[in-house]
């Protein structure tokens, strides 16, 4: 028994049954009445593709991340997946790993499966390869990205003002009274190269020095930040503070920095970026951006439910960030 069994034997479209499974209005109250029964009697339990293929909506969003592990990327999936939930969406998650190939087949998947809206989360997906892949397979299907800007039609983003967000490190900093300031950049994004400008002009603006060692490249994580230090001291270059891209790789900083036997933040003061719980977990306590995670996951769901509704939306947000300062610096 299927939906156009349904609306036969009721003697109705297969719309108005439709209308009845979504308990829409403009449906007089015999007709629902009789659906209803007939649903009953035959314990109809409707199929979501023929749902979907009535209604022109499968009520499901791609959300499509490089690492689920990543526990900045964890929290922005479960705060998606929830608002979309409470709308009455499904959400499928995608995890790329990080590459290229991975991503593209993800983003063909999703088209492929009708799927109502997708959120990218990441500035990663700013690639050629990538982007090529958004124009030929979900050209006309609402797409956001989260912190990252693709100049494609039909797609959106939620960016949050990293440049801004690592100038404050800078402008804290210097009223603790340090000037020299060093930067780990520990990935290649977007977001990454933004709040490289943001070290730069911050450094710029209270006149400090900045030289071709000031900032370093290394892997994000643990070992990154255990990396970064040894750097800058086999470079003989002079810090009295770091400023880290990410939590993680900070923290693998601080732990090099008490093997060698500095005092944070006395000797070294540290700061990091995205305040997440491993700058509350560690000792000291990691100063760190607030890159406002909720905030961002939110609007993200309601800019790409705007745009499913046919809505007039704003092209970017932008979110200024805060920075929380602990006993890091």
């Amino acid at each position: 028994m299927n939906i156009y069994d349904i609306a036969k034997e009721a003697g109705v479209s297969i719309t108005t049954v439709s209308r009845v499974l979504n308990n829409k209005d403009n449906i007089s109250k015999k007709t629902k009445e009789k659906v209803e029964y007939i649903l009953k009697k035959y314990n109809y339990t409707p199929n979501a593709i023929a749902r979907g293929l009535v209604s022109k909506s499968m009520k499901s969003i791609g959300v499509v991340t490089t690492d689920i592990t990543d526990i900045h990327h964890a929290n922005t999936a479960y705060i998606i997946e929830r608002e979309f939930n409470k709308l009455g969406y499904n959400v499928i998650l995608c995890n790329t790993g990080g590459e290229t190939t991975e991503s593209i087949n993800y983003i063909k998947m999703l088209s492929e499966r009708n799927i109502d809206g997708i959120i990218l989360m990441g500035s990663v997906f700013n690639n050629d390869d990538i982007k090529s892949s958004i124009s030929s397979y979900v050209n006309n299907i609402p797409l956001v990205l989260i912190n990252g800007f693709l100049n494609i039609e039909n797609t959106y983003s939620v960016l949050v003002d990293d440049a801004y967000g690592i100038s404050l490190c800078v402008d804290h900093l210097f009223a603790k009274g340090h000037s020299e300031i060093v930067y780990v950049k520990d990935l290649d994004t977007y977001s990454a190269n933004q709040k490289k400008e943001g070290f730069i002009s911050g450094m710029n603006k209270h006149g400090l020095t900045i030289d071709n060692n000031s900032i370093i490249t290394v892997k994000k994580g643990l070992d990154g930040g255990y990396e970064a230090v040894d750097k800058f001291i086999k470079l003989n270059k002079k810090f009295s503070a770091i400023i880290f891209g990410e939590d993680i790789t900070a923290i693998g900083g601080l732990k090099k920095l008490r093997e060698l036997g500095l005092n944070v933040p006395k000797d070294v003061a540290v700061t990091g970026f995205n305040n997440s719980t491993f700058a509350k977990c560690c000792y000291p306590e990691l100063t760190s951006v607030d890159n406002k995670v909720e905030t961002t996951s939110s609007l993200s769901v309601k800019l790409l439910t705007d745009l499913i509704e046919n809505k007039n939306v704003t092209s970017n947000i932008l979110v200024r960030p805060d920075l929380v300062v602990r006993e890091s610096s």
